[in-house]
């Protein structure tokens, strides 16, 4: 029982994690014409999920879950985001999202939250959203099912609150959005992921009996939303904006 509240409380808007501001790319695809409405966010919020965080954020996330004690390993997974994230405003904000959930983390006192932010402020890491939500989540004794749960659930999440407080759409509207994501995300995660990290034996009973691979080898991520991305780079260059990206 346990291990789900653990998973309701990192998965509650209300925690903060920073999220709040970063809109993920929904304000730059709201300025480009009109306002979105409702398929129009839904199709936005399957995309994101397809093709940007099943490929990507998932990959790096259970990667640094099977390698949260191994620094090295999560530098290379943290390379690997940085290299896969081509847009600017995606990747600043992944890393800026990254950095304030660790701090509030590390405020907690939450189990691997020091180390981490030292590792970061020591220039090991760069801190990377996935990264940081895959190291502290296996810290915290949650399983990588939850872990990779929680992460999908909040990349959905926040791209629908984004266009409520936008006033594109409406809280109903976007919960229809919201619904047909989980739908997505139910999908995806039926997939097995095979990319980047190798199953074994672990001491970290959260971690759920993994390890990071034995020798570094290279962590494949894929990430192809342009529509998105060129949105957010469009916005960038605005002189007012609600969201950093």
């Amino acid at each position: 029982m346990l291990m789900q509240l653990l998973m309701m409380q990192n998965a509650d808007a209300a925690f903060p994690s920073g999220g709040f501001a970063f809109s993920n790319g929904v304000e730059g695809l709201g300025a480009l014409r009109r306002p979105l409405t409702g398929p129009d966010l839904t199709d936005a919020l399957t995309a994101s999920l397809r093709h940007r965080w099943a490929g990507a954020d998932r990959v790096a996330l259970i990667g640094a879950f099977r390698a949260s004690d191994d620094h090295g390993a999560l530098s290379r997974i943290d390379a690997a985001v940085e290299a896969a994230t081509l847009a600017e405003p995606m990747r600043v904000g992944s890393k800026r999202n990254g950095r304030a959930l660790l701090v509030t983390h590390t405020r907690l006192e939450s189990p691997g939250a020091a180390a981490l932010h030292k590792a970061l402020s020591d220039g090991r890491l760069l801190g990377h959203l996935p990264v940081i939500q895959g190291a502290l989540w296996c810290g915290l004794g949650l399983g990588e099912a939850e872990a990779v749960l929680i992460s999908a659930y909040q990349a959905a999440a926040s791209m629908a609150t984004a266009a409520i407080r936008l006033g594109h759409i409406g809280a109903i509207d976007a919960q229809r959005s919201l619904s047909a994501a989980l739908e997505v995300i139910a999908d995806i995660v039926r997939q097995p992921m095979e990319q980047g990290v190798t199953p074994g034996s672990s001491k970290n009973e959260g971690c759920t009996g993994v390890v990071p691979r034995q020798s570094p080898s290279p962590v494949i991520l894929t990430n192809f939303t342009p529509f998105i991305e060129i949105a957010a780079m469009r916005l960038a260059g605005a002189d007012l904006r609600l969201f950093a990206n």
